[in-house]
């Protein structure tokens, strides 16, 4: 592959990535709206799930071997990792239930902190002091994000929900679990088969839970439910296409638009302006996760070189 081709497929997952982060902020914006119709996290999970699938079942069909990716041979595996996702997902969906759409998505984007936390005590992979140091500052975000001294906006600032703030906090520890498990799927496992089956989880799962928590809803909230699935499953297809055209150190820090997306469709949609604890917060969790990914980038080029290298 000649430079040039090199550099437009780079150029190339850099746009996904971005169109998959306007994709996310679209299914958490009409989720929001939709929860303030009182629809629950059980409700958004079933209907993100039942509407997302078709979207990835065509996906699915256009690539290589078609539905043959879809076999596997750790149906285990993905139980296991469908589980922490669902749990994953209910706790995000009941985040944003909770509290602000800018706050709870800044909040969200602190699974890369917990991430380098479970590397080293699950995969015992050596953590130096300064990816523990971006990880303390990710920590002090958070606190300021949450406001418990209203460290920026003096003592005026009204603290987040402490319920709110727990969900969105389990949510990203959930999800960096899931993180190290795909790590393991992947070996093994066509990228294909991981969204498929778990989207069918989490169908199965919202079915289940539906007749305990589901009512019936205006035709607009049905339609923006609606919305999330298919917003859900592009922004699933667009992030996947963007790893095949660019490598995820480089399409990963393009994520954090979803903050900005946050902002943007809060003060439009919601009339919810965040506040300076908010993008205080929101910059040192950017920062904190960015740093991370540029550290695990020089890491895994470090040992790449060490094991290539011509013995002497």
């Amino acid at each position: 592959m000649s430079k040039t081709t090199g550099s437009e497929d780079i150029a190339r997952g850099i746009a996904l990535r971005i169109a998959a982060a306007g994709a996310f902020s679209i299914m958490a914006a009409v989720l929001k709206l939709a929860s303030l119709d009182g629809v629950t996290a059980p409700e958004m999970l079933f209907y993100r799930a039942f509407f997302g699938l078709p979207v990835v079942l065509i996906w699915v069909l256009t690539q290589p071997g078609g539905l043959a990716g879809l076999a596997t041979r750790r149906p285990m595996a993905h139980l296991g990792r469908s589980a922490l996702g669902v749990a994953s997902i209910l706790c995000v969906f009941q985040t944003l239930t909770l509290l602000p759409l800018a706050e709870a998505t800044t909040i969200s984007f602190t699974a890369p902190i917990f991430a380098t936390i479970l590397s080293f005590l699950v995969l015992k992979e050596a953590v130096g002091p300064r990816r523990w140091a971006a990880v303390a500052v990710g920590f002090i975000g958070v606190l300021i994000v949450t406001r418990p001294l209203s460290l920026v906006s003096g003592a005026g600032s009204t603290p987040l929900p402490l319920a709110g703030v727990g969900f969105g906090l389990a949510a990203a520890l959930l999800t960096a679990a899931v993180t190290i498990t795909l790590r393991q799927l992947r070996d093994t496992e066509h990228v294909a088969a991981i969204v498929f089956w778990f989207f069918v989880c989490s169908s199965i799962v919202g079915a289940l839970l539906l007749p305990f928590v589901g009512r019936m809803h205006a035709l607009t909230t049905f339609a923006l439910l609606a919305g999330s699935g298919v917003a859900g499953g592009v922004a699933q297809l667009l992030m996947t296409a963007s790893l095949q055209k660019a490598p995820v150190a480089v399409v990963a820090p393009f994520d954090y638009l979803q903050i900005l997306g946050a902002v943007a469709f809060g003060a439009w949609l919601m009339k919810t302006t965040p506040t300076a604890d908010t993008l205080a917060g929101a910059a040192l969790i950017a920062a904190s996760g960015l740093y991370t990914a540029w550290r695990e980038r020089v890491r895994r080029r470090q040992a790449l070189l060490q094991t290539t290298a011509p013995p002497v």
